[in-house]
């Protein structure tokens, strides 16, 4: 595709679809003309850099998460659907949670969630200093809840890519980590459970934080 026909848009597009299938270390220019069926040296005349490349398809993806109308419904259902939203988009793109400690990503798509999250919190009768604190903590929560999945999509495609060798020593690590448990007691006790498994959590782990968070919230309202 010439340059005089590409479009900043379809590159982040194909830049997106390309980092969910290959994360951070696999995008480059090269691969990107590839499935653009275009020249790096096009890309380039639209975007001068990986860095600026990976902060637009950030800005791209954090549109996916609706923001509630809250004229038509309360802080809690508000926040809740926002949480869970961000969360949904996280694991749909595991590559970003990456991004933030390799990249500065910032744009209207980011500020339009953070613009909405503070009026979500400021409804809920938090004083603006105390509404940032409310945002910044479920954020930092749904990032954190985000990272497992992450964690073990970038562990099997590295797995994927080290064929048969990288297989032996998974399944070593695996029997090795099984056997440590097997010394503690709580531990030994969940080796079959989803809390035994790498970055995995129990199931509705990210609904029962969540929702202790949010009752955190109420309380402290409600004491003023």
């Amino acid at each position: 595709m010439p340059r005089s026909t590409l479009t900043r848009d379809q590159i982040v597009r194909a830049a997106i679809d390309l980092l969910d299938e290959e994360g951070l270390d696999g995008l480059n220019m090269r691969s990107l003309g590839r499935r653009l069926n275009s020249a790096a040296t096009a890309i380039y005349w639209h975007i001068r850099t990986k860095d600026e490349l990976v902060r637009l398809a950030a800005d791209a993806v954090w549109t996916e998460v609706a923001v509630p109308d809250l004229d038509t419904t309360d802080w809690r259902a508000a926040a809740t659907e926002t949480a869970s939203g961000m969360y949904a988009m996280l694991q749909r793109h595991p590559w970003l949670g990456q991004a933030f400690g390799a990249h500065f990503l910032y744009g209207p798509g980011k500020s339009r969630l953070d613009d909405r999250s503070l009026a979500v919190y400021e409804k809920a009768g938090f004083a603006p200093a105390d509404a940032d604190r409310a945002a910044a903590s479920v954020f930092v929560y749904v990032l954190g809840s985000a990272l497992g999945a992450a964690a073990r999509v970038a562990l099997n495609r590295r797995v994927a890519r080290g064929g048969e060798e990288a297989e032996r020593q998974q399944a070593e690590a695996a029997a090795q980590a099984a056997a440590i448990a097997d010394g503690f007691p709580r531990l030994r006790a969940r080796l079959d459970s989803p809390a035994a498994d790498y970055a995995a959590a129990p199931d509705a782990s990210f609904e029962f934080g969540l929702r202790a968070l949010l009752d955190g919230f109420e309380a402290r309202l409600a004491h003023g």
